[in-house]
């Protein structure tokens, strides 16, 4: 273990010395203006920083003050130390990725008021001062010795949401109307008004009205100019909103407040749900934190084992919406267990069918690699520690998982430990369905979001057909 020692005032001679080197970061930067609310353009704003005196973003002065700070407060005199005043005169600017040496040294003592002077000193790379002073401190008389404290990491988040944009660029295409099954619950009642305040949809409550109106009631919204669908019970309000999608009485589904399953067994039908040509699948849009783009994940909730043609489905689809959200050529990390190929473990030896597959022209628009465990998905450096040379590494803008079970337990895990944010969609189908259960009323309303957008996308790819 590591320990802070002091220097008592009797210990301290004029002319000691203390000293450390510290390289300004561009982390280092966005957290002291967090921590002290100085967000002065200077130091944050690179647009406006090229256009002042130094043409480039500059540390906070009061930055390399508080190394000075660091340095009276745990090398000398340290632990005890009472910070009485400081002069500090700026000499030149801190850039990111200067290195600097803080000096402190005593020039003078006060044994009546257990006083100690120091001057000092701030040089960077090039031994040029970029500030000096002097500090005065009254020095502990009493020798203390601790453990060094052990610190969190700071990890720098983005301060938007990648899902803005997804809203923005929908409500310039128009809302689509949205047949909402048995919306009997104030939580479903409130996402479905925020949607339609925000010109993503305009909504159809397909149930039991009596029920519909209750919850809306429980949620303080006024209804009534909303169009209600009356029907005795939630299979009738499944079969009625299946009905209308299939003729083009509503442009997309909300699933409410009846079971996934219900749902899903009523649209897999083959002569009165919503199959077709294409396979049906979920894709979940995340958006992590700590990864730089959206990421969709596919398919953890409709195919619970997906054959090789299924997955070679699940994939286009996924292609195909990623297109939709304005990704030109997708990459498309395909996940299994391990990097190589392996007779004993399906995943590897579908994984690397796909690519073959996305070689020959059986899939379509997409940069294809797999098998890849998910540290190389996330990490093209540990990619790279492993030798394996990929444009999918630590790239990826889908993610394909072997089975919905392993994509329910990664959704989840990124939600509740990486505190992602998502909105699901399910594709394939006659009309995009929003299949998630309403927790988060801003998810719901950018699903609403993705839907108008794949289904402006898939217009268009018909457009060009024609």
């Amino acid at each position: 273990m590591e320990y802070l020692e002091n220097r008592t005032f009797d210990e301290i001679q004029v002319g000691d010395e203390a000293s450390l080197t510290r390289t300004l970061a561009g982390k280092d930067i966005q957290v002291f203006a967090i921590m002290s609310g100085d967000i002065n353009p200077a130091h944050v704003d690179v647009e406006y920083a090229q256009s002042d005196m130094f043409h480039k973003i500059i540390g906070h002065g009061m930055w390399g003050g508080a190394l000075i700070s660091t340095v009276l407060g745990t090398q000398l005199p340290g632990p005890g130390t009472i910070y009485v005043g400081q002069t500090l005169h700026f000499k030149k600017p801190v850039a990111i990725g200067d290195t600097l040496t803080v000096k402190v040294r005593a020039i003078e003592k006060n044994s009546e008021k257990k006083r100690v002077i120091f001057s000092c000193e701030c040089r960077n790379q090039k031994d040029e001062v970029v500030m000096e002073g002097q500090a005065e401190v009254v020095a502990p008389t009493k020798k203390i010795r601790r453990p060094k404290a052990v610190l969190p990491e700071i990890t720098l988040r983005r301060p938007y949401s990648l899902f803005d944009t997804y809203l923005t660029k929908a409500k310039n295409m128009g809302s689509l109307k949205a047949g909402v099954i048995h919306p009997i619950h104030a939580k479903i009642i409130e996402a479905v008004h925020d949607a339609a305040l925000a010109g993503m949809i305009v909504p159809v409550l397909i149930g039991k009205s009596e029920r519909i109106l209750h919850a809306a009631n429980e949620a303080g919204i006024d209804i009534s100019h909303y169009q209600i669908m009356d029907v005795e019970h939630s299979h009738a309000a499944i079969a009625k909103a299946i009905a209308l999608a299939r003729h083009g009485d509503v442009e997309m589904l909300v699933r409410g407040g009846v079971s996934r399953e219900d749902l899903l067994h009523a649209m897999q039908k083959q002569d009165k749900g919503l199959l077709t040509d294409r396979q049906m699948s979920y894709a979940l849009v995340l958006d992590v934190p700590t990864y730089p783009k959206a990421l969709i994940l596919t398919d953890p909730l409709v195919n619970v084992n997906p054959t090789l043609d299924v997955k070679r489905g699940i994939t286009q689809n996924a292609i195909d919406f990623a297109k939709a959200l304005g990704i030109e050529q997708p990459h498309v990390a395909i996940l299994a267990g391990m990097d190589n190929v392996s007779p004993t473990m399906r995943s590897t030896v579908d994984a690397a069918s796909l690519c073959k597959m996305a070689e020959r022209g059986q899939i379509k628009s997409g940069i294809l690699d797999g098998p890849l465990t998910f540290d190389n998905v996330i990490s093209a450096d540990v990619a790279a520690s492993k030798g394996i040379v990929s444009k999918v590494a630590g790239n990826a803008d889908i993610i394909v998982v072997p089975s919905v079970e392993t994509g329910n337990i990664l959704a989840e895990q990124l939600e509740y430990l990486a505190e992602s944010r998502n909105a699901g969609l399910l594709l394939g189908g006659r009309v995009p369905v929003l299949m998630s259960r309403i927790n988060d009323i801003y998810s719901s309303t950018v699903a609403c979001a993705l839907a108008i957008l794949d289904k402006h996308h898939h217009q268009h790819e018909l457009q060009q057909i024609v």
